[in-house]
């Protein structure tokens, strides 16, 4: 029997996305195929206008494909409903983007719990511990208090990621997440990805146009006119 950890965490087949309609349509996806493996840590990369974005877009139930297939977790996504699309992005996808988009005035507790507050309309004592356990992870139990504003950008960036991370989902999109950052930083950030990847066996797909970042990478994906080349 075949092992259903062995199956692909998501597969498109043939999908398309065209924006307004008529003259004015625009057809940015091309029917395109990608399959992803759980646990990978892959790049994803596409000069701008490739259709990078909207991938991104649609991979995190988003945006709406216009056609094909979209399964993850063996789920139907491209034909369920609003309600069914948001349920499943809080319990399987997480987000981390090139800015950390962390509330200021919050701590950098407080940011990393957010996600599940506002989903469960509670602030739990267990939800807390799992907060505080994540920040430890990306190194950050020392500024758990510490309101977000008062973070340097890589600390802000590894607090993103162990927001990320709260849900425990299985796949995290990253957008350009070193993108903002130094050098020195951005390494930090990437040597983070690299640890929760190993320990968590969490699905990274990490959007970049930084060939080093991609390297560190074990695999990646290139897309081109609305394909994958």
């Amino acid at each position: 029997m075949s092992n259903p950890h062995d199956a692909p965490l998501l597969e498109l087949r043939n999908l398309t996305k065209t924006y307004g309609t008529g003259e004015n349509a625009t057809r940015v996806l091309k029917g395109l195929d990608l399959s992803l493996p759980r646990g990978g840590m892959i790049a994803l990369l596409g000069v701008s206008g490739s259709g990078k974005s909207t991938l991104l877009n649609i991979l995190g139930t988003l945006l709406r494909p216009t056609s094909g297939e979209f399964t993850m977790l063996g789920q139907d996504l491209f034909h369920a409903d609003d309600a069914t699309l948001t349920d499943f992005r809080n319990r399987h996808i997480g987000f981390v983007f090139q800015f950390h988009n962390l509330l200021p005035d919050f701590t950098a507790l407080e940011n990393v719990i957010f996600p599940t507050a506002v989903r469960d309309g509670v602030e739990r004592a267990e939800v807390r511990r799992r907060g505080a356990e994540l920040l430890d992870i990306v190194g950050l139990s020392d500024r758990i208090d510490f309101r977000a504003s008062k973070l340097s950008g890589g600390q802000k960036q590894r607090v993103a990621v162990a927001r990320a991370l709260m849900n425990k989902p299985e796949l995290i999109l990253a957008d350009e997440p070193t993108g903002n950052l130094d050098s020195k930083s951005a390494q930090q950030v990437m040597d983070l990805i690299k640890t929760v990847n190993e320990r968590e066996k969490t699905t990274f797909l990490i959007s970049t146009h930084d060939e080093g970042i991609a390297a560190q990478c074990e695999s990646r994906v290139e897309i081109r006119d609305g394909r994958i080349s």
